[in-house]
């Protein structure tokens, strides 16, 4: 707070980048003070300030007196004060810099103008502008000047000083406004619209483009006179009334006249109003209190602030040009600034946060742990902010500041300059790791002279080229990402590099999990992927949305394998799935609304905390964990039957089988069990598999189950599981992967898949083919399919060498004959004669064994052979 006791202030924040503010109070002085409230300079003036801007840029301030007819001009960018003599011999009134250029208008107390060009620097003198002094006005986007006098007139010149048009008011004008009034056309292009409160009762809107055309805008006479009005939005104005109104009104010519909000945001009185477009947010104040609302939804109130002090009432308000910081004089003379939004700057390491609380402080809090928070003070309004589990850093530009967190408080270690702008650092037990210009350079936080000389490394080293755009640091490694797509693991305790990945196009963002035994990474693509660095493995991330700004990695021990991602409005929840039947994958649990504004930096047991604007953290429960708040006792929450199987379907995608036991034993019926069971089986997870089938009643799966768990063959032990969840064709992958790989054989020949066994049995076990062939040949018999059915009795009869196993054959393709026909077989045991007319057939074998004679007439089959006489008879 600073105070001018005895009247009210002027005072204007910087444009642009609200660094500064300038205060004049009655005495004959400006005071210059940073957005910390130090003072950075004072301009002596000979007399009192009647008027003060900052141009478009926010460089220069420009002043001007009562008693002088000079300008003052204060260079924010050298700290130096100038003047510039106006040339004018009246007393000057009014001071305003251009929106879109360099360009300066004074007014004096006879109606006379100064147009002065900063960057010539000329001066256009314009005499008689108007007769009376001039009290207001304001510059266009199109470099218009619009000005306002007591002569009850109101003029826009050029940027010359010619006016272009003129018009008459009833009283005198306030307060003049350019802007676009709300059409449907659309046509008139730019700032086209003057406004004007004419004594403070109504508002007179002047379209340049339709002259004769004003439209002036009364008020009830309840709300007081006009205080002061802002436009906003697509051509809504916003207006204060001295009895305390906040009202908003449409330019649109099919609503003018309309009120489309009224709140009595004050008892007594309202003194200013005042529009944040970067929040979107609007400001009255009145009274002792100031009353904040979201332009989006002006009935909620965002918030009230009271000022308990200030019993003679507040003056005005202002906004800095980036919502962060908000100003309020008093009647009394003090000046109160409030920090409304701050930059969401925050970090985590393990489960300890960072975050930036004031714009000259940074807690440090560890809620998993128990530990208190830590407030650091800094020394400047950092950029970043990096957190290790012994240190933070704070830092902006190329400059860097190191603090230990201790048992006994804060310390503070050093601070370091770096070769480039510092984009991102990271920190870990002893290392620093600053990305700035495309490199990263690693380095203690904790050592002196040629110590830590000795300790510092730039990467990439040597002749390489690579440009790095995202780095991260974990305990052991440094991994850092390249826009040519490399990703590269460094051992920092020898800085050597382990591991290089090449992906196809250039990295964004590189996310290593604490232990770095995963990674994940954001290509240029915006596609998601997770690296596994010790084998270069890689899957995709399923459901990766394009918008994906960042990745926070599980940090509940017992669950490794999870990790978030999220952009500006939804957190996405991924599982990764090490051992499962189908190798390793990826699986998408869910999504969950993020509040607006709210970042997220920790992830702890399905439990997100988010750092907010407001400089402090909130928690956010992600939805794809409600098993975990899920209870059962009475007077609780009663789940129905399907939010208990969403919440079965969730725990069992995180692998989380303890709470899906309690949700199966809650559900009770089969169904939650089957489903458990399954998934068991996914995750060959065959001990708790029994168990459930057991629980389920499921006896066959149980025995099944009980016979292969003592198989040690990875690959045989998944073949299993496939084949008992169904999906044959993976079971036939993992048995031929595996030690036993006939195992798929036998599975097909089961299942009686005669294809695939046959294609198997060409590969495994050709002596197999001809009982197969016979197999499928029957079953072709059966259903019809004569001609395929003799094929393959053929084909059985081709690969068997023994004449003693080729009867049934025979004795099919006898049967499959419907006319005479004849065919001879010569094989090294010796010859065998086929003969069939219509349905008798006949077959006579000669070997050493002797001669065989198979006879077939309709449903009898005779067979003579030196074993015996066999008879078959064949019911249809």
């Amino acid at each position: 707070m600073i105070t001018w006791l005895g009247s009210c202030l002027q005072y204007k924040w910087q444009n642009t980048l609200g660094n500064y503010i300038a205060v004049a109070g009655s005495d004959s002085s400006v005071k210059i003070f940073d957005r910390h409230g130090q003072r950075k300079n004072e301009l002596n003036l000979p007399g009192r300030c009647v008027g003060m801007d900052w141009d478009k840029d926010g460089d220069i301030l420009a002043v001007i007196s009562d008693k002088s007819s000079s300008v003052y001009l204060w260079d924010a960018n050298v700290n130096k004060t100038s003047q510039i003599d106006s040339g004018m011999r009246d007393q000057m009134s009014f001071i305003l810099w251009s929106k879109a250029g360099p360009l300066l208008a004074v007014g004096t107390n006879k109606g006379n103008l100064l147009i002065y060009n900063q960057q010539t620097p000329r001066k256009i003198p314009v005499l008689g502008k108007h007769t009376k002094r001039i009290t207001c006005g304001c510059w266009s986007s199109q470099n218009l000047l619009a000005l306002g006098s007591e002569d009850c007139s109101v003029t826009i010149s050029n940027q010359e000083g010619d006016t272009v048009r003129q018009t008459s008011v009833r009283s005198d004008p306030a307060d003049v406004q350019f802007s676009v009034m709300k059409t449907d056309e659309r046509s008139s292009p730019g700032e086209s619209t003057v406004s004007v409160a004419v004594g403070k009762k109504t508002l007179f809107l002047f379209n340049l483009n339709d002259p004769d055309n004003p439209i002036e805008l009364a008020f009830q006479q309840r709300y007081g006179h006009i205080i002061s009005y802002r436009w906003y939005g697509d051509g809504y104005i916003l207006i204060g009334f001295s009895q305390g109104y906040f009202v908003v009104i449409s330019t649109h010519i099919r609503e003018i006249g309309q009120e489309l909000f009224q709140a009595h945001n004050h008892k007594d009185s309202l003194t200013s109003v005042a529009i944040s477009s970067a929040l979107n947010k609007a400001a009255s104040c009145g009274d002792n209190s100031i009353k904040i609302h979201d332009l989006s939804e002006l009935k909620e109130m965002d918030a009230i602030v009271n000022l308990e002090d200030e019993t003679q009432g507040l003056d005005q308000l202002s906004w800095t040009d980036d919502g962060q910081l908000l100003a309020v004089s008093t009647q009394r003379g003090a000046l109160h600034v409030f920090l409304t939004r701050l930059p969401i700057l925050g970090h985590s390491c393990g489960t300890r946060l960072a975050y930036l609380t004031s714009l000259l402080e940074v807690t440090v809090s560890n809620r998993v742990e128990g530990e208190a928070p830590v407030a650091v003070a800094v020394e400047v309004e950092p950029n970043f902010i990096a957190v290790g589990p012994y240190h933070v850093a704070v830092g902006m530009n190329n400059r860097a500041w190191f603090y230990a967190l201790g048992d006994s408080g804060v310390e503070r270690l050093k601070d370091m300059e770096y070769l480039g702008t510092i984009a991102t650092m990271c920190l870990n037990s002893e290392y620093a790791a600053a990305l700035f210009e495309g490199k990263v350079q690693l380095h203690m936080m904790e050592g002196e002279g040629q110590q830590e000389q000795r300790q510092t490394r730039l990467f990439p080293d040597g002749d390489r080229k690579e440009h790095i755009v995202s780095h991260a640091l974990t305990n052991d490694f440094l991994f850092y990402g390249t826009d040519s797509g490399v990703i590269v693991c460094i051992l920092v305790e020898d800085w050597q590099m382990l591991n290089e990945y090449r992906h196809p196009v250039g990295i964004k963002k590189v996310f290593p999990d604490p232990n770095g035994t995963r990674l994940a990474f954001i290509d240029d693509k915006s596609d998601g992927f997770l690296l596994s660095p010790v084998n270069d493995s890689h899957v995709e991330i399923p459901s990766f949305s394009p918008t994906i700004t960042g990745v926070l990695w599980e940090t509940w021990p017992s669950d490794k394998g999870v990790f978030v991602s999220f952009d500006d409005d939804k957190v996405y929840t991924y599982a990764m799935h090490k051992n499962t039947i189908y190798g390793p994958r990826v699986v998408f649990v869910g999504s969950t609304k993020l509040p607006f504004s709210h970042k997220p930096l920790l992830l702890y047991n399905g439990e997100l905390t988010c750092q907010t604007q407001s400089g402090k953290t909130s928690s956010v429960a992600l939805s794809t964990h409600t098993f975990l708040t899920h209870t059962h006792s009475p007077g609780a929450h009663t789940y129905t039957p399907e939010e208990l199987g969403k919440q079965l379907t969730q725990a069992l995608m995180l692998k989380r089988f303890p709470e899906a036991w309690e949700l199966c034993k809650v559900l009770g019926g089969p169904a939650g069990w089957a489903e458990m069971g399954r998934s068991c089986l996914i995750h060959m997870e065959v001990e708790l598999a029994v168990r459930v089938f057991r629980m389920s009643g499921n006896v066959g799966m149980v025995m099944s189950l009980q016979g292969i768990k003592g198989i040690e063959d990875r690959s045989l032990l998944a073949g299993h599981l496939a084949m008992f969840l169904n999906d044959y064709n993976l079971a036939q992958d993992l048995y031929l992967e595996s030690s036993c790989p006939n195992t798929a054989l036998e599975m097909r020949r089961d299942l009686q898949h005669w294809d695939s066994a046959l294609m198997l049995a060409k590969r495994l076990a050709e002596d197999q083919i001809p009982f197969i062939s016979k197999e499928y040949a029957v079953q072709l018999e059966f259903i019809g399919d004569y001609v395929n059915a003799l094929s393959h009795y053929e084909k059985g009869m081709t690969h068997n060498n023994k004449a003693s196993h080729h009867y049934p054959l025979q004795w099919g393709v006898a049967r499959m004959y419907h006319s005479l026909s004849l065919s001879i077989s010569i094989w090294p045991e010796g010859i065998t004669l086929y003969l069939c007319f219509y349905l008798v057939s006949l077959s006579v074998s000669i070997c050493p064994e002797g001669i065989t004679l198979c006879f077939y007439l309709v449903s009898l089959s005779v067979s003579i052979c030196p074993e015996g006489i066999t008879l078959c008879f064949y019911l249809s």
